[in-house]
């Protein structure tokens, strides 16, 4: 909600971030995964986490946390399991 659909920039940065992690776990790392994506919602279920994957997700959560700081109205960070 940054800015139009098609030119919000927070949307992209968002995006773009998820689909790197998602195809380095899952292209580069070779993390066995189970994941999907659309109508702007990404899921990736990792079948065995390990310290790669861990890293990766780790990189992501403090790309979108900086991200947060600079966009507070428009990323929150929720923390907690899928159900």
């Amino acid at each position: 909600m940054f800015a139009e659909n098609g030119s919000d920039v927070v949307c992209a940065a968002v995006s773009s971030a998820a689909y790197m992690a998602a195809n380095t776990l899952t292209e580069i790392v070779g993390a066995k995964a189970d994941a999907s994506a659309q109508d702007g919602m990404m899921r990736v279920i990792l079948i065995q986490p390990d310290e790669q994957t861990e890293t990766v997700l780790r990189g992501l959560e403090l790309h979108l946390t900086e991200l947060s700081k600079q966009y507070p109205e428009n990323i929150k960070i929720i923390y907690g399991g899928v159900k």
